[in-house]
């Protein structure tokens, strides 16, 4: 014959021939919910740069020797500038980083040109993209109005940013990027969906946000299994003269 216990007042039932019921015993001491290991890494925050130690410096204005050409991997031909910024060199072509990456953290600081006097999508236009395929869009939007899920801090084709906190035209804008990659299985499938987190001058504009897939200029998200891949800054091809300066990331994985 089953017993039934009554336990708590909930009233839960429980339906066995034997019921043994574990209570965990409430702490009394401090010490008894500390933990002591694993320790974090330290690390320290330059005063100057501002860039933690264990950063991978992609740019800081002296050479592109972390960049090479998306075209055909040659040394970079955007223009090195004397104010330790690099301006896009029209129709030159995307530039990538040298190496690969997965999870980062990255920050970037970017400007829009005074002389382009584009408008919707060809003001300023270049683009920030995660493992070469899910873009953070770079754009001149003052005065300037385009469709949302395009404009400045979207994710291209994908998400609409929480607010515009653009810097004036000609001034620099900041983007602090945290970026979780996507995992695929054997097969291929995608079992976890990447995911982006962006600050734009220190403004929350994308939250933690779920990347589809591959951010598309025409058709849908794709999503073909990938490992680590590089850092791509583009050239719109329409005289952008965006520049960019103050490149680092962390890994995350």
């Amino acid at each position: 014959m089953k017993r039934i216990i009554t336990i708590g007042i909930l009233g839960l039932l429980f339906f066995a021939s034997n019921v043994t019921v574990t209570v965990a015993q409430e702490p009394t001491k401090p010490e008894e919910t500390e933990i002591w290991e694993p320790k974090p890494k330290v690390v320290i925050v330059d005063p100057e740069t501002k860039i933690p130690s264990d950063a991978i410096v992609l740019f800081d204005g002296a050479n592109f020797d972390e960049w090479i050409s998306v075209i055909d991997s040659t040394e970079v031909k955007w223009v090195l500038n004397n104010d330790g910024s690099m301006t896009v060199k029209d129709k030159t072509g995307d530039i990538q980083t040298k190496r690969n990456f997965g999870s980062v953290q990255l920050h970037i600081e970017w400007r829009s040109s005074l002389e382009n006097t584009g408008s919707n999508q060809s003001k300023s236009n270049s683009g920030v993209f995660l493992q070469k395929r899910y873009e953070v869009q770079v754009l001149d939007n003052n005065n300037n109005d385009t469709y949302v899920n395009g404009q400045v801090g979207s994710i291209y084709k994908q998400s609409i940013p929480l607010a515009k906190a653009s810097a004036p035209t000609g001034d620099w804008n900041v983007y602090d990027i945290i970026y979780h990659a996507p995992e695929f299985d054997s097969k291929g499938n995608k079992t976890k969906s990447a995911t982006i987190t962006v600050l734009h001058n220190n403004v929350l504009i994308q939250d933690h946000v779920t990347i589809k897939g591959t951010t598309e200029y025409i058709g849908w998200p794709k999503n073909t299994p990938h490992g680590k891949a590089p850092l791509m800054l583009q050239d719109h091809g329409d005289n952008s003269g965006v520049s960019y300066r103050n490149i680092w990331v962390r890994e995350l994985n």
